[in-house]
């Protein structure tokens, strides 16, 4: 390859084996189909050699089209020739020979049309090995069978009329080209820009015109050869019928063909001899089975679009018959009943679904795309470099919430956190038996990151507004992420702190230990009077970026200055100080003596149980000591 592709390539030369035949472009390849490994797939235009024709090439394809058009017109005339025998006399033959001159062309073109190796899945343009192959093939006996005009040839030879029966037979040969329309519905189905349901119609109503004309036509054929032709159904019905008009007797044909098909029957049709019998009763069979087909594949393609409907209100009867059996609040059973509704409505449009099945590298590239945007507007990613909001976008999962949805509780485990992508949220905060709204969030703010950054339990409730799109991401995952370089894990707990700062102070009165967890993490709660010098902000992210990377794994337990059966004591301790659990009682005492004023001897549990060993404590626990 020549350095100019080299440099225009942006994939590395990694595939060097080539066949006999030249490896052509991808393009070259059906969408069906994967070339061989090992191949080597060029840029730029596909080359072939000279006077060869590409099967997936636009220009033959609209060739192979008229073509399946003049099937169509085969489809009705070599039945109707075979029952009216004056019809391909007259002005058809002359039709006749010009579709079969397409269909010759069609013959040699197929010389020079390159084919799929199934081997390799490489094209091969090699014009005897396509011949070789045509030749060598039923495809080509069937193809010259059914286009040479046999009653035009044996006219030109001899120079009479070829009347016997021979020549209509012969003729039928030509149904050989309905295979071209079984392939071009094969293609119609399985393309995208066609409707599946109306092609699939189409086709059915094809099968059963086609079985009807058919049937009709050799049921006049049979009343036209039978030895007394008044002792048939169409002779009874219309007497010295072939000296009639061609269409009164092909009406009276496709009248039975079609009252037969669906079964109706008036009384007037009947069977009058032995040969109408024995093909009544064939007929009537492939009725069975041709009915059988239609009703199913309607039946299939009813239901297949009707299926996400059932699923829907299966779920919602589930949802339904399940609040009534635990007698469930009603608005509970509002959200789950909003929540299943949502989720059907938006099947389409979730990431999981769309996206289950694509490699990792094109699920990030459309990550990236839709969210990349609203991740680095997120105030706790201001200034993070671009790796890291790479790496966090990559990891995010979309969702949708319906109206008056709980996002978040209060009091459950930090597992995620959220940016609001579109919509508007809640924070709320109990009181008493009532709720109270301490402030709204709209897109590109977040909710849940206070307790997954502080790792504690989420100290309000989201719920959402009106129907929103968050992204999330696992607390763990969020985890491993930041730890992985210090410098990013300093601007996050920058912006984090600088964030809490601006929180009003209903908010940072809901969040528990406020105080002990930035002095845990290094911060120091300031008054809104006092300003914080820019100096200061950066020495205090130093000193809880290092903290807050250990946060998640530490044990934090609350500590008090007093025995556990005496009155909360008057050192400002009412509710205990949340500290992270050092390593060993002395620095536990230690810890006590800077947050209480004195230093204490005995560490207990609340049942009065003395602490000797400090790997025994869990989150949460409470020690006195005194």
């Amino acid at each position: 390859m020549s350095s100019t592709t080299e440099a225009r390539s942006p994939l590395p030369l990694l595939f060097r084996r080539r066949s006999s035949k030249d490896v052509k472009n991808l393009a070259s390849i059906s969408s069906s189909l994967l070339p061989a490994f090992g191949t080597v797939i060029e840029e730029g235009q596909l080359s072939t050699k000279k006077f060869i024709i590409v099967p997936y090439d636009r220009r033959y394809r609209i060739w192979q089209t008229f073509l399946v058009i003049l099937v169509g017109y085969t489809a009705w005339a070599a039945p109707f020739e075979l029952a009216f025998k004056r019809a391909a006399e007259g002005a058809l033959l002359t039709v006749d020979l010009i579709v079969d001159f397409f269909f010759a062309v069609d013959i040699v073109l197929t010389f020079f049309v390159c084919y799929l190796d199934k081997s390799t899945y490489l094209l091969v343009d090699d014009r005897k090995s396509i011949a070789k192959r045509y030749v060598m093939s039923a495809f080509f006996v069937m193809d010259v069978a059914s286009t040479l005009p046999f009653q035009f040839l044996y006219k030109v030879f001899t120079g009479g009329i070829g009347k016997g029966q021979a020549f209509v037979f012969l003729n039928l040969l030509r149904l050989w080209r309905l295979r071209r329309v079984a392939e071009l519905f094969k293609r119609l189905e399985k393309d995208t820009q066609f409707n599946y349901f109306i092609t699939r119609l189409i086709k059915l109503l094809c099968v059963t015109v086609f079985s009807v004309h058919s049937a009709g036509c050799i049921l006049f054929w049979l009343a036209y050869h039978y030895p007394k032709p008044t002792e048939t159904w169409i002779g009874v019905q219309v007497p010295e019928f072939k000296e009639k008009s061609i269409w009164l007797g092909y009406t009276y044909s496709m009248y039975w063909s079609i009252v037969t098909l669906t079964t109706v029957g008036y009384g007037d049709l009947h069977a009058v001899n032995t040969r109408e019998k024995l093909f009544n009763m064939f007929y009537m069979l492939f009725n069975i089975g041709l009915t059988a087909y239609i009703i199913g594949n309607m039946t299939n393609l009813v239901v297949h679009s009707a299926i996400r409907t059932f699923s829907m209100r299966n779920a919602i009867n589930h949802i339904l018959r399940y609040t009534s059996k635990n007698r469930l609040p009603e608005s509970m059973r509002e959200q789950m009943l909003a929540h299943m509704q949502l989720k059907f409505k938006t099947a389409e449009l979730k990431q999981e679904e769309v996206l289950q099945d694509l490699p990792k590298a094109i699920r990030s590239s459309i990550n990236q795309h839709l969210f990349r945007s609203t991740v680095e507007n997120a105030y706790l990613f201001k200034g993070v470099p671009d790796g890291l909001i790479v790496q966090l976008v990559s990891n995010m999962k979309a969702e949708y919430f319906p109206p008056k949805v709980d996002i978040i509780l209060k009091n459950e485990i930090p597992a995620d956190f959220y940016i609001l992508v579109s919509g508007s949220v809640e924070i709320i905060a109990p009181k008493g038996m009532n709720e109270q709204v301490l402030s709204k969030l709209g897109p590109g703010e977040m909710a849940g990151e206070i307790g997954v950054m502080f790792n504690i339990h989420q100290p309000f409730t989201v719920r959402t507004r009106r129907l929103s799109q968050v992204i999330r991401i696992g607390h763990h995952q969020f985890k491993d992420l930041v730890q992985s370089d210090v410098d990013d894990a300093k601007i996050i707990i920058t912006n984090f702190m600088n964030h809490l700062k601006d929180l009003n102070e209903d908010m940072k009165k809901e969040i528990p230990f406020l105080s002990d967890l930035l002095d845990n993490h290094g911060v120091e709660v300031q008054n809104e009077e006092s300003e914080a010098t820019e100096q200061g902000d950066a020495t205090g992210g130093q000193d809880a970026s290092r903290n807050m990377q250990n946060s998640a794994s530490m044990v934090r337990v609350i500590m008090h200055g007093h025995h556990p059966s005496e009155g909360e004591g008057t050192s400002n301790d009412s509710n205990g100080k949340l500290i992270n659990l050092p390593d060993s009682i002395h620095a536990l005492l230690d810890i006590a003596e800077k947050k209480f004023g004195r230093r204490g001897s005995n560490v207990v549990m609340e049942d009065g149980g003395r602490v000797e060993e400090l790997d025994a404590l869990r989150d949460n626990d409470h020690l006195y000591i005194f």
